[in-house]
C-alpha cells in the first residue's frame, strides 16, 4: 500500500535523517514506531523497503552467492533478527559472522535460528576486489560477468556430471581429497535447485552451477549441512535455506558458553564430543571426516542438550570406500576461484598422511581441558588428567590415543546424570543404560 507521495518536505526530511530510509531494509524484521507527529507525506514508501535489504543480504552479488531458497521468508518477515543485535537506529551490525534470529512458518509460532555469512563482510569485500582485479577491471565491476568468463566455469557449463577435475585447485578442506562418490552426493542433495536427486547436472541452470561453484570455492559449510543432514543421524544442524550470501540453520549455543558448566553437564558434553568424533572416523558410509583445526566455536549445543558441529568449514573428507583424488595445488589448476578467500596460500597435507587420531588429538589439546579440568573429586580428576595428557600428545600413536579416549569416555559415562536438563536423552535414560 502506498502511503503518500513525498514532496519537497519529504526530500528535506530524508536529507537530514537518512537512517529512516535504511530502517526497514537492514533489520528485515524489527518493528519501528513512527513519531505521531510525522505527516503521512513524510512516511517512506513501503514498497521500496527491501532495496538496501538485498544489499545487506548480498542478493545484489548473485549469482556469486549461496542461493535464494529462503529469501521469501525474509521478505515476508517470517525470519526476524534478534532485537539485541539491532542498534537504536534499527540497523544490525555489519561486522558479525552470524546473527541470532527467529523463524516462523505461520507468523504465530517462532523458533530460534542462526543466520550466517560464509566469510566476514571484510573478507567478502576483499574477495570481490580480487575478482575485479583478475580481469584488470576497476575496483567495482560485474562480479558475475567476470566469473562466468573464467575457464573453470566454462568447463562447468559443458559438464553433465561434477567430477574431481572440476574442483581441482579449490581451497576448501572438503575438496582436498574428492572422490566421485562424494561429488555425486553433492549434486544429488544440493538443496538450492529444484528436482534434486540425480547425480547428473542436467537440471542445473547456468545460474545454479555458478552458485554451487562459488559456495564450494568460498566455504563448503552449507554444502556439508545439505549432504550430511542431522535428520539422518549426522551431527549437523539443519540447513533451512539461503538468501544471497547468508545461510539459515537451526540455532545452537557455542561450546565456549559451557566452559563453566557444572561437572555433570561438562561430563555429558565431553562424552558427546568424543562420540561425535568417533562417528566421524567410523560410519556406515565409510567416509573419514577430519578437522584441519578446531576451536570452541565449531561445536554447539541445542536447547535439549544435544551437541552438534556448528561450523563445518574446517572439515575435510576422505572416502575410504572409493579412492580419493588428492587435490593438485600446482599453478596449473589455480585460478580466481582458488584465491577468493585464501589468497592462494593454502597448504594442505597429503590425503594419505592424515592420521585417524587427528580429530581426537586436536580436541584433547584445545577443548576438553577447558571443559574438564578442576571440576571433579581428586581420584577421578587425576584419571581424567592422565587420559587427556596421553591423547593430546602429537607423538602418541593411533592406538595410544584411541585407548586414552576410550578410557576417558568410560569415566565420563559414569559421571553423567539422568535428568530433564538433558532432554535429548531423557526420560529414555531412566529405562535404558544406552542413554
Amino acid at each position: 500500500m502506498e502511503l503518500g507521495r513525498p514532496g519537497a518536505a519529504a526530500t528535506a526530511f530524508r536529507q537530514r535523517w537518512p537512517a529512516w530510509m535504511l530502517l526497514w531494509v537492514s533489520t528485515l524484521s524489527c518493528s519501528f514506531s513512527l513519531p505521531a507527529s510525522l505527516p503521512p507525506s513524510l512516511v517512506p514508501r513501503v514498497r521500496s523497503s527491501y532495496t538496501l535489504g538485498k544489499t545487506f543480504l548480498g542478493l545484489d552479488k548473485c549469482n556469486a552467492c549461496i542461493g535464494t531458497s529462503i529469501c521469501k521468508k525474509f521478505f515476508k518477515e517470517e525470519i526476524r533478527l534478534d532485537n539485541s543485535l539491532v542498534s537504536h537506529l534499527g540497523l544490525p551490525s555489519q561486522d558479525l559472522l552470524s546473527y541470532a534470529a527467529n523463524y516462523s512458518d505461520d507468523s504465530k509460532t517462532w523458533r530460534p535460528v542462526e543466520i550466517s555469512r560464509l566469510v566476514s563482510k571484510y573478507q567478502s569485500e576483499i574477495s570481490d576486489k580480487r575478482i575485479c582485479a583478475s580481469a584488470s577491471g576497476p575496483k567495482t565491476c560485474s562480479i558475475e560477468r567476470i566469473l562466468r568468463k573464467t575457464g573453470r566455469f566454462q568447463k562447468w557449463l559443458q559438464a553433465k556430471r561434477l567430477t574431481p577435475d572440476l574442483v581441482q585447485g579449490l581451497p576448501s578442506p572438503f575438496l582436498h581429497c574428492p572422490s566421485q562418490r562424494l561429488l555425486d552426493r553433492v549434486v544429488r542433495r544440493y538443496a538450492e535447485v529444484v528436482d534434486a536427486g540425480s547425480i547428473f547436472m542436467d537440471h542445473f541452470t547456468d545460474r545454479d552451477k555458478l552458485r554451487l561453484l562459488y559456495t564450494l570455492a568460498v566455504n563448503a559449510h552449507p554444502i556439508i549441512l545439505q549432504i550430511f543432514p542431522g535428520a539422518e543421524g549426522w551431527p549437523m544442524p539443519k540447513y533451512l535455506g539461503s538468501c544471497g550470501r547468508f545461510l539459515v540453520s537451526t540455532s545452537t549455543r557455542p561450546l565456549q558458553e559451557f566452559y563453566d558448566a557444572p561437572p555433570e553437564q561438562a561430563a555429558d558434553i565431553a562424552y558427546q564430543l568424543l562420540g561425535v568424533l568417533e562417528s566421524l572416523r567410523s560410519n556406515d558410509l565409510n567416509y573419514f571426516f577430519y578437522f584441519t583445526h578446531v576451536d570452541a566455536g565449531m561445536f554447539g549445543i541445542f536447547d535439549n542438550g544435544h551437541l552438534f558441529i556448528r561450523d563445518a568449514s574446517a572439515l575435510g573428507i576422505i572416502d575410504k570406500q572409493e579412492a580419493s583424488q588428492a587435490a593438485d595445488r600446482t599453478g596449473e589448476n589455480e585460478d580466481i576461484f582458488s584465491c577468493l578467500v585464501s589468497g592462494c596460500q593454502v597448504q594442505m597435507s597429503s590425503c594419505d598422511t592424515v592420521p585417524e587420531k587427528q580429530n581426537l588429538v586436536l580436541v584433547c589439546q584445545q577443548l576438553l581441558p577447558q571443559l574438564l579440568r578442576g571440576k571433579f573429586p581428586s581420584p577421578v580428576q587425576q584419571e581424567i588428567d592422565s587420559a587427556l595428557s596421553l591423547c593430546s600428545k602429537d607423538a602418541s600413536t593411533n592406538l595410544e590415543v584411541f585407548g586414552a579416549t576410550s578410557l576417558l569416555k568410560n569415566i565420563l559415562r559414569s559421571l553423567r546424570t539422568c535428568d530433564p536438563r538433558f532432554a535429548y536423552r531423557y526420560p529414555d535414560c531412566k529405562y535404558n543404560d544406552r542413554f
